[in-house]
């Protein structure tokens, strides 16, 4: 999503959909679409690697660094082609409408055309870097965020599973590009865990629209605050439980016969910083979960504090 500081503000707000692509507000608009704020998300990959110690072997570190490098402009692919699609809509949304698609600045078919680019060279870049598996996660993550957008967005429950498999295959990614085997725990980490951003962020876009949230987006007028604030809940218990499961298995894994509570002390940042964002949601702050990322000081206290203890225990 755009936020106000991304949006550039277009010469006539009563008719922000008007066509003013002149050529020096084409590549500015192109880059906006590309949406590098959001590309925080695909810091993912290095979590599976980093978690079992191997980002300092060999050339693990580079073969994550460009599974990032690839989910980037896979993402970006996906942000051109959900932008086309969504361009009648977006001009309803108090943000959205600033989009480059909806204002004019870049017209649908060069839209489409670069989303289309950047997809095939993603495909290939994931067969190059790690063969025919990261392909098809990639290829998987592109079909998953296609059909959201021309369908699954409007099917309640659905939209919120289809939303949160892209965080779970890039955590995915990360694992077979450096050929780290994922545990069962870590999953559910990762699932739960991006279930738990998925429906704070509807929650944050009922609050941000209101009585228009049905006319910008179809599913958010189906949802009841009191049933995502359930889903949140079941989402936040899990992930905490399987973390400290995941925690503990970690440590007897990495460090056999020793008992090192590097890997036990982490589970007090991670669930400090798990409530904090709880408490955020519930406020109805998470509509972009990249800002809160990027500006929640507190919560980048609780996940430097979270790395620091990982980091600890895995590599001292």
């Amino acid at each position: 999503m755009a936020t106000p500081a991304e949006a550039v503000e277009p010469p006539d707000e009563s008719a922000p959909h008007q066509s003013w692509n002149t050529p020096h507000a084409v590549l500015p608009g192109l880059v906006r679409m590309a949406r590098p704020r959001q590309w925080i998300k695909n810091l993912l990959v290095f979590v599976a690697p980093g978690a079992a110690g191997v980002l300092t072997h060999g050339n693990t570190f580079l073969k994550a660094l460009g599974a990032f490098g690839i989910f980037c402009v896979a993402a970006s692919g996906t942000y051109f082609i959900n932008d086309t699609i969504d361009a009648e809509r977006d001009r309803l949304h108090p943000t959205k409408r600033y989009r480059p698609v909806a204002s004019g600045v870049v017209s649908p078919t060069m839209a489409v055309g670069v989303g289309s680019v950047l997809l095939a060279v993603s495909f290939g870049l994931a067969w190059w870097l790690a063969g025919y598996r990261l392909a098809l996660v990639v290829g998987l993550y592109v079909v998953i965020t296609t059909v959201y957008s021309l369908w699954l967005k409007h099917e309640p429950i659905i939209d919120l599973a289809a939303v949160s498999s892209g965080f779970v295959l890039r955590a995915i990614a990360g694992g077979i590009a450096t050929g780290v085997v994922l545990s069962d725990w870590f999953l559910i980490v990762a699932t739960f865990g991006s279930l738990l951003i998925v429906t704070g962020k509807r929650s944050g876009e009922q609050k941000l629209l209101g009585a228009n949230q049905a006319q910008v987006r179809q599913t958010l007028g189906r949802y009841d605050p009191a049933f995502l604030q359930t889903v949140r809940t079941l989402s936040a218990a899990v992930t905490v439980t399987a973390y400290c499961l995941w925690a503990f298995d970690r440590a007897a894994a990495i460090h056999p016969g020793h008992h090192p509570i590097w890997f036990q002390l982490s589970i007090v940042p991670f669930v400090l910083g798990l409530l904090h964002v709880v408490r955020q949601l519930d406020a109805g702050k998470g509509s972009t979960p990249e800002d809160m990322a990027l500006g929640d000081r507190r919560l980048q206290v609780y996940g430097i504090s979270w790395v620091i203890l990982i980091v600890v225990g895995v590599y001292a």
